[in-house]
């Protein structure tokens, strides 16, 4: 009802506050998410660290019979068990959980919640039943809905508002994508998670692509497949795209998931798709071949914006594809966020306690140069005898498909003409996301030993940042970046002489190793998922003017 008598501001004004007020009156339950992941007490640190890597979230309920008892967040993690030096294993939840919970029946308002909050210093409030767990929410999720609610105005039903997908922007991410073995689907996978976990767009919709003769069974995010070799595969997605309330597109680029001469198939679709399109780049050549250099001109032709992860990528598209340099952003490479711990926290439970652990993750191909770095050890094991070489990863599936196990063994059998067969692992396995930062943080030197330059776009690089390790890293794009910063020590090219020396240094200058190690986790804060997740949506919203 309007007020007569009232200007115009003073009735927008009389309005907002009331729509506020009904926003806050809402019930909770209308804001919170559902099935929070839970622990029993008597489960252990480690459990709950696993849980909410797997999860992506800050808290774990811990329930017995259904009844909550405690909440664990991130910092209960690292005040009760971080730095009070406790064993994750041993330690159970019930032993650090933050109690008496506070929580609240769902049929009670927005209003109350904040209320309670607020009176008890709390960011997440557990939701019940009659006592029964059945949701949580954060105080930033429920101010970020009523804001986005006041702002938005939709007096005519609330509610409705508050469900409604349909006026949200809609993505569809071009990819490889799991449970497909590949980094771009990594990459993907969790650029598509980290957007989702915002709620400003709608739910994900992936178009993935299949590599030859390859079918998978892919979760609920994938909406539509390319068949790599099937040209027409790739008009049918644009099609489906066009057809859709998709509103911009990002594809994932990388010459060889796309079918065709230095990837051109990608070219088909781009030609055939009606929507806005910002492409990400995985591989930016300084070099490239003349092939090579035509279809990259022709994806940036028909792209809106690009994206590459490393700011010496828009000086090399500069220096090629001039005439493209307006269309050029920089969005670096996102990373998990996860606690910066002492490598022997871990180490018990993987079976490493006293070894002085090195590692390098990644699938395996001979692009990766870990022949370098074995032929490094020799000199590095007779000063420190308890050093462990962990190679992670199982063989890249298109090398599987081309060579078989040929890299592989040509690793194993260098490995014994060493003598190092005490001294080198092979964790031939394809690690999920939890397991993978494990290994890590119970790593204590991380070794990049690319053989070439190129690499402008590395995940096991930010991987290793973001678990706070002392990196070696020959000057490849992406690492000369940071070595700059000072964050990575840096060695030459297929030069396992130069690899030893690092390894040396680094484990005779503990106080060097260790500001290595404050500034790699540091320099990763501003990199982690959400804030780089934030950066796209931010660059979609630009492209659609909004």
């Amino acid at each position: 009802m309007v007020d007569r008598g009232l200007r115009a501001s003073e009735q927008d004004s009389v309005d907002s506050d009331r729509y506020l007020g009904y926003l806050l009156r809402l019930p909770v339950r209308t804001n919170m998410k559902e099935t929070p992941p839970t622990l029993s007490p008597a489960d252990s640190v480690s459990a709950a660290i696993d849980a909410m890597m797997k999860e992506n979230v800050g808290a774990i309920v811990v329930v017995e019979d259904n009844t909550p008892l405690g909440i664990v967040t991130e910092k209960d993690l690292l005040d009760r068990v971080i730095n009070a030096k406790k064993d994750f294993e041993l330690t159970s939840v019930k032993e650090i959980m933050s109690k008496p919970l506070i929580s609240i029946e769902s049929s009670q308002s927005v209003s109350d919640a904040l209320k309670i909050m607020s009176e008890h210093d709390i960011r997440r409030l557990v939701i019940t039943e009659n006592g029964v767990l059945v949701g949580l929410t954060t105080e930033r999720r429920l101010l970020e809905v009523a804001y986005d609610q006041y702002i938005s105005r939709g007096y005519d039903d609330v509610r409705s508002g508050l469900y409604n997908e349909a006026n949200k922007v809609g993505v569809a991410y071009v990819s490889t994508y799991p449970p497909r073995e590949c980094g771009i689907a990594t990459y993907t996978e969790d650029l598509v998670a980290a957007v989702s976990q915002l709620r400003i767009l709608q739910p994900p919709f992936v178009v993935a692509i299949n590599d030859r003769g390859g079918h998978y069974d892919y979760g609920v995010d994938v909406r539509f497949q390319i068949d790599r070799e099937e040209i027409d595969s790739y008009t049918k997605a644009a099609d489906h795209i066009n057809r859709s309330n998709i509103n911009i597109v990002n594809v994932q680029h990388e010459y060889g998931i796309f079918g065709g001469h230095w990837g051109e198939d990608v070219i088909t679709f781009l030609e055939a798709l009606e929507k806005p399109v910002v492409t990400t780049l995985h591989t930016v050549l300084e070099e490239p071949t003349q092939d090579a250099r035509e279809v990259l001109r022709a994806t940036l032709e028909r792209s809106d914006f690009v994206v590459v992860m490393a700011k010496v990528g828009i000086r090399i598209l500069e220096n090629h594809y001039e005439y493209f340099a307006d269309k050029i952003r920089c969005i670096p490479h996102g990373c998990p966020n996860v606690p910066q711990v002492r490598p022997e926290t871990f180490k018990q439970s993987l079976g490493l306690e006293g070894r002085t652990v090195l590692s390098t993750f990644g699938l395996l191909s001979s692009g990766k140069g870990i022949e370098y770095a074995i032929e490094a050890l020799p000199e590095v094991v007779k000063k420190d005898p308890r050093v462990l070489y962990l190679i992670i990863g199982a063989t890249h599936p298109e090398v599987r498909k081309r060579e078989g196990e040929t890299y592989r063994e040509k690793l194993l059998n260098l490995v014994d003409s060493l003598g190092l067969w005490k001294n080198v692992k092979f964790v031939n396995r394809f690690l999920p996301r939890n397991e993978l930062i494990r290994y890590l943080q119970a790593t204590d030197i991380y070794v990049i030993p690319y053989p070439n330059r190129e690499q402008i776009s590395s995940g096991t690089l930010l991987y290793a940042l973001s678990t706070g390790k002392a990196i070696i890293a020959t000057p490849f794009l992406q690492a000369e970046e940071v070595m700059h910063e000072g964050h990575i020590m840096g060695c030459e090219f297929k030069k396992p002489s130069s690899i030893t020396e690092c390894i040396m240094t680094l484990l005779e200058n503990v106080e060097y190793r260790e500001r290595l190690e404050r500034g790699a986790y540091q320099y990763t804060r501003e990199k982690i998922w959400p804030n780089v997740a934030m950066e796209y949506v931010n660059l979609f919203y630009y492209t659609l003017g909004l």
